[in-house]
């Protein structure tokens, strides 16, 4: 994908291509924390879930613009916490989006990595998924099989949340 007329990374111009470097790096940190995980098999939907859901988190919980030289296990425990079942994650993506929206605009420029992050959070907003009925099972266990019990269509973010959120605790 061309960006004709906008200047390039380096601001020498000439329409040449922009890489989302730090949304492909947050992605492939989703990536393998669920596949280290081994929660799902890697082609299902729950899986995509959880790993926008974690790239996400991973992008944007970098303020600094440094992802590309951060160390993952140092930031293991903030991504933790915003994952965690009682912060208000969506509303966190939300003023976080809003946030680098309004600097892309700003800087005229093209904005791949945003435009990536965007993406995947339409898709986890929009996208509902059928996953067992945690609420109608007493006690809120799990049933034993996976057909058994009452499922609900749940949007992909609240399935894949806490997969990416049990996906950092099994690394």
């Amino acid at each position: 994908m061309l960006h004709r007329g906008q200047e390039s990374t380096d601001g020498t111009g000439g329409g040449e291509l922009v890489v989302p470097m730090a949304w492909l790096y947050a992605e492939y940190i989703a990536d393998e924390l669920l596949r280290t995980g081994d929660l799902m098999p890697p082609t299902s939907f729950e899986f995509r879930a959880g790993r926008d859901a974690l790239a996400l988190t991973v992008f944007l919980s970098d303020t600094d613009g440094e992802l590309p030289g951060i160390r993952v296990v140092s930031q293991l425990e903030t991504w933790l916490s915003l994952t965690a079942y009682d912060q208000p994650w969506q509303d966190w993506v939300r003023e976080r989006m809003a946030k680098l929206a309004a600097q892309a605009a700003e800087s005229g420029g093209p904005a791949p990595d945003v435009e990536l992050a965007r993406a995947a959070w339409r898709w986890l907003e929009e996208t509902e998924l059928l996953a067992p009925d945690l609420n109608a099972v007493p006690g809120g266990a799990a049933v034993v099989g996976e057909d058994e019990g009452p499922k609900v269509w749940t949007k992909a973010w609240q399935l894949g949340l806490p997969l990416g959120h049990l996906a950092i605790h099994l690394f």
